[in-house]
């Protein structure tokens, strides 16, 4: 009778009672002189997709490859198992009259345990790429049973938890992250390309700037200080640009300690650029850039499916200002509007406002964030940002009240923000001071006032454009996850008790 087993078969029995007998049997292993975690090395020659993409071509060849054991079927004198390493799986035959005395210890192997094998590369008569042994080693045992694909990783709260198991039953999660890294190569290679300098600035910061965000406080004993988990790089980038480095950029973790769901993580990645006598014009043209190498990394055509809608990443994307996006998509028109209209217009259409929204500005973003930014749904520039929100931003000298600043927007989700960047030192001086009164009133977003950075744009700061881009976000268009913790591997979770 035939031995056959799965994960499935497995996953069917107590786990405590799969793992006990695991022990004994690696204890057994020990006391015979064959422990396989006092193994060191295996040097494999191929890995499954090389030996099943060329077979023709190494037919009858001797090779090795070393991966976890998925299967077993043992038929007597005979079985196949397939072996999964890093690029996907390959069966092997294990015959007794090839391994001797050994194959009785092979039968024993467990689903999980990790092997090196070596043999001869053959095709079976139901045509499958196969490795005939004649060597198998046992590189590492697997105490625990792996969870049935089909069932146990259906659950997301276990997928993210134990990644480590989710990566080795789900393959396709595999290919996940390896596209993450084709797309953080894609972006470092845009900006290498255009002579930009990656840097590293501080993650610990005594101020908490460059975003509207609400930071992680942490604590220096030595100094005895208060610290900032940084929410941003942009002021240590710009105090480069006044420095003379004129292109630089940071691909790194940024720490926001505010809400979490399928768009947010508490830390998240993003790339910050900087470009002297630039401004936001010249970043939209560096953000479809940065896009289409994406796009050519990837081999994906310019329209991808995302979620079972149609993006089409040609160039140029749509470009609209915020009142143009606002009257397209909402239906208020707030050219000449003062703050009583502003405020009844946006009401009538359901918009919330709280005590701060006490300017035109203000009101315009409200309508924005709440009504029309879940509709933009193709790649789109929007631009001319109020100069309330947007207190790093070079104001636009035709309309002081708005600023040379966009956000760019794909299937409902800000996918990116830029600025020609203020660098008027009286003018940021004022801006800061007005966000302080913010935060002494009581908005934890507001920024704080960095008095350094002013005295760093008294030494002068040439005209600047500045970009940053959500990495996470857009590994989940490319690799159409629906939750940022698809594309995170070790998602923040709330521990168990």
């Amino acid at each position: 009778m035939a031995e056959e087993k799965t994960i499935a078969t497995e996953q069917q029995q107590d786990e405590g009672q799969i793992r006990a007998v695991r022990v004994a049997k690696l204890e057994e292993l020990v006391l015979s002189g064959k422990n396989p975690y006092e193994q060191t090395r295996f040097e494999a020659t191929h890995k499954s997709a090389d030996i099943k993409d060329n077979a023709g071509e190494i037919d009858g060849q001797t090779v090795k490859v070393a991966g976890r054991l998925m299967s077993k079927r043992i038929m007597g004198k005979a079985g196949f198992a397939h072996v999964s390493d890093s690029a996907g799986q390959i069966q092997i035959y294990l015959k007794s009259d090839n391994l001797g005395e050994r194959y009785a210890e092979v039968k024993r192997y467990d689903i999980g345990d990790i092997v090196g094998v070596e043999g001869e590369v053959f095709t079976t008569h139901k045509g499958e790429v196969s490795v005939a042994v004649k060597d198998i080693t046992l590189l590492s045992k697997s105490l625990l049973p792996l969870p049935e694909k089909w069932h146990g990783l259906k659950d997301n709260d276990l997928r993210y938890r134990q990644r480590y198991v989710d990566l080795i039953a789900n393959p396709e999660v595999r290919e996940v992250f390896k596209k993450r890294a084709k797309i953080i190569s894609a972006i470092r290679k845009t900006l290498d390309e255009r002579e930009f300098v990656e840097v590293e600035t501080p993650i610990l910061n005594t101020i908490a700037g460059g975003a509207a965000a609400r930071p992680f406080i942490t604590h220096h004993n030595t100094l005895n200080l208060d610290m900032y988990m940084r929410i941003a790089p942009e002021l240590y980038l710009k105090r480069l640009i006044v420095g003379g480095l004129d292109r630089v950029y940071e691909l790194g973790r940024m720490f926001r300690n505010e809400g979490m769901d399928v768009k947010h993580n508490p830390e998240f990645t993003m790339v910050e650029m900087y470009q002297a006598y630039a401004d936001y014009n010249v970043m939209m043209e560096l953000t479809e850039q940065i896009y289409e190498s994406v796009i050519n990394a990837l081999g994906c055509g310019e329209k991808i499916v995302y979620q079972g809608t149609e993006l089409n990443f040609r160039r140029p994307w749509q470009r609209l200002t915020m009142k143009e996006a606002v009257k397209k998509f909402a239906g208020i028109d707030f050219e000449g509007m003062d703050v009583k209209k502003a405020k009844t217009a946006a009401q009538q259409k359901g918009v919330e406002l709280d005590a701060k929204a006490d300017s035109v500005g203000k009101i315009l973003y409200a309508v924005f964030d709440q009504l029309v930014e879940k509709q933009l749904i193709q790649p789109t520039f929007v631009t001319d940002y109020p100069v309330e929100v947007s207190p790093l931003a070079k104001r636009d000298k035709n309309n002081p009240d708005m600023t040379h600043r966009f956000e760019v927007f794909m299937n409902g989700m800000e996918m990116g923000n830029a600025y020609s960047e203020l660098n008027d030192p009286i003018d940021q001086k004022a801006r800061f001071e007005a966000q302080a009164k913010l935060k002494k009133a009581g908005d934890e977003e507001a920024q704080d006032a960095d008095y350094d950075f002013v005295t760093a744009l008294e030494y002068g700061m040439p005209p600047t454009g500045g970009l940053g881009l959500g990495v996470d976000r857009m590994v989940m268009l490319f690799t159409d996850c629906a939750s940022i913790r698809d594309v995170l591997l070790f998602p923040t979770m709330k521990p168990k008790k």
